[in-house]
């Protein structure tokens, strides 16, 4: 197998245990008994531990410039954490079980997506068509598992998770590792520079304020979906449809998103965010909320390569690692903190359909706050302030 036909096996294998996680995990916990305040509250406390493992882990794999090593002691931790997650029927023991997730494979993200990116760069291949395995196996697993939960119930999910975890780790072992830095020495000093730039700020900042209603998403729809009539099939049909069109859109988003474009094609993700979390209020039928979901590719892909690629323009060579893992920790766990904890107490005692305006506005904050660093951009490319 090619080293590239394996990537793309990893990554379908991979995303679909994310699939598992990030999508079934609060209809897991509201079918043991959870309140929608309270599963908020615990994914908001996971993602806390996860701002610190993240950057932490990144650190680790730059400074002994390996990512596959880290890659597969993490991989490992998190199919036996995952699998004993989804046999948890307590509240405290999804506190736990859920903290180690975040501890172990939440920072896996970001690990995976330097790989996926260097490898390639040096298989001079589209990172698009690697990546468009993983939103396929997410895809694949996201509508599967609902009509395997419906037909076998909860528990079986921890099986489902062992199996894909499995699969993933064997084929993680056959990888081709990449330096998680460059040959020259990581220094500390070029770190702090950067991230004491007020540009550097104001690019994370636009990235938060997207991610928060994008986040509020992933973790609320299930519960939507049931206020709407829905059940668990739509919910695996919903993320069935997203991650289809994310497959589409990593097919072509490097051949949309050019070298100095980024912020443009970002800001205009960004606008499309409010249009879906307004439509999405306003639909009022579970098979509308379905439909709708088509708007996911031309969200959170377009914005997600483009900040990526944005990032790696910016961040220092030997900081590469790093700097994604900062990234990911902002767009999926910072941003986890404040869309769970929020997100959970306004869909509790207002509803689904109050949540999404508010997830509306937020995408339009993000909107306006992205054409100011556009214009950030254009001035420093002309050599403005």
């Amino acid at each position: 197998m090619s080293t590239i036909a394996r990537l793309k096996g990893f990554n379908f294998f991979y995303f679909a245990l994310f699939a598992l996680f990030i999508s079934f995990l609060p209809v897991y916990s509201a079918g043991v008994g959870v309140s929608g305040t309270r599963i908020g509250i615990i994914l908001g406390f996971g993602s806390l531990i996860s701002i610190f493992a993240q950057p932490l882990w990144g650190m680790v794999s730059d400074k002994n410039r390996t990512i596959k090593k880290v890659l597969l002691l993490l991989l490992t931790a998190s199919m036996l954490v995952g699998t004993l997650l989804y046999r948890a029927d307590t509240v405290w023991s999804l506190v736990v079980l859920v903290a180690l997730m975040n501890v172990f494979y939440l920072p896996t993200d970001s690990l995976v997506e330097s790989l996926n990116f260097q490898t390639s760069q040096r298989e001079k291949v589209g990172y698009g068509s690697v990546r468009m395995f993983g939103a396929l196996g997410y895809a694949c697993v996201s509508l599967t598992a609902g009509f395997a939960l419906k037909q076998w119930g909860m528990s079986s999910l921890s099986w489902i998770f062992l199996g894909m975890g499995a699969i993933a780790l064997i084929l993680a072992f056959g990888l081709s590792d990449v330096q998680a830095s460059s040959s020259s020495r990581a220094s500390f000093v070029q770190l702090k520079s950067f991230f004491g730039q007020s540009h550097t700020w104001a690019f994370f900042l636009v990235v938060l304020i997207v991610a928060i209603p994008h986040k509020m998403n992933d973790t609320f729809i299930g519960l939507y979906m049931e206020q709407l009539g829905g059940d668990v099939r739509s919910t695996g049909m919903s993320w069935f449809i997203m991650t289809l069109t994310e497959t589409v859109m990593f097919a072509v988003s490097s051949r949309l998103i050019k070298s100095g474009k980024e912020a443009q094609w970002m800001t205009v993700a960004a606008g499309l965010y409010a249009l879906r979390f307004l439509l999405s209020s306003l639909i009022g039928s579970p098979y509308g909320l379905v439909a709708l979901q088509v708007f996911q590719g031309f969200t959170f892909v377009i914005f997600y390569v483009g900040a990526m690629q944005y990032l790696y323009r910016i961040v220092p060579e030997q900081w590469k690692s790093t700097g994604q893992t900062v990234l990911t920790a902002t767009f999926f766990s910072v941003s986890g903190i404040i869309g769970s904890t929020v997100g959970g107490w306004v869909i509790e005692h207002f509803g689904g359909a109050s949540l999404y305006k508010f997830m509306a506005v937020l995408a339009l904050a993000g909107f306006g706050m992205g054409l100011a660093l556009v214009k950030r951009s254009g001035a420093q490319a002309t050599g403005g302030a």
